[in-house]
């Protein structure tokens, strides 16, 4: 079955053989900044990633003919992977160097990267590793909001902030496709705003089963393929 990027109730991050797979494959390149005495709070770079994603996609080099655009619309034909890398120091300086947005949150800074190839990564990323994301929360984030977009987490689901990161990144991106453009441009103008937020286990289900963007996540890394990551509850999608 085809899978409809811009459906609601579809998700094209799921291990289903599909005509994507056909297709070049690319990522999404995200590096968030670790130094080993000032580490970011988890759900500070869970959100953060989130909101640098958005920006990605409504950033006018990304859209018509800008300059990042056909390089999201390659990786928009495949699956849509994400990838987390940490970088400190040096490293992170190399990284804000190439072409990119950084995003800061309140105590995260997160660079997201133009599309590159799967196997094309650019010698200043890939050198970076994936490994070493694991982040703790000084304390426990307040209540999220629910008049403001939330991206739910799965709660029985363990994985690894950098792994997170990246599920936050699809919800997010499947609930900008399912908006309608008036519902977008109120949210980018808005600054993106979000919470990432562990759903309740009593809630998980009803969430997974009230038409809103779910995530499925291809099983490439850490979790077994076909999992439920991530819903995405936008107020304009209820």
């Amino acid at each position: 079955m085809s899978v409809d990027p811009k459906s609601p109730g579809d998700s094209p991050f799921r291990a289903e053989p599909t005509a994507r797979d056909e297709a070049p494959q690319f990522v999404l390149p995200l590096v968030v900044r670790i130094e080993r005495d000032a580490p970011p709070a988890r759900t500070d770079a869970l959100e953060t990633a989130a909101r640098a994603v958005l920006t990605m996609l409504g950033d006018a080099r990304a859209l018509g003919d800008g300059e990042w655009a056909q390089a999201v619309r390659d990786w928009e034909d495949a699956r849509i992977r994400k990838v987390v890398r940490r970088a400190r120091g040096s490293e992170w300086r190399r990284a804000t160097e190439l072409p990119g947005i950084t995003l800061t949150g309140k105590s995260a800074e997160v660079r997201v990267f133009p599309p590159v190839p799967l196997d094309g990564w650019p010698k200043e990323l890939a050198k970076l590793q994936v490994s070493g994301t694991e982040l703790d929360d000084p304390e426990p984030p307040a209540d999220a909001d629910r008049t403001q977009p939330v991206l739910w987490l799965n709660p029985e689901l363990e994985m690894s902030a950098g792994k997170t990161m990246a599920q936050a990144g699809h919800g997010a991106q499947l609930a900008w496709w399912a908006l309608p453009e008036e519902a977008r441009t109120t949210w980018r103008e808005a600054g993106f705003p979000l919470a990432v937020r562990v759903a309740d286990p009593a809630e998980w289900r009803e969430l997974t089963t009230g038409g809103l963007p779910l995530v499925r996540d291809a099983g490439f890394t850490e979790i077994a393929p076909g999992s439920c990551t991530v819903v995405a509850d936008h107020p304009a999608l209820r």
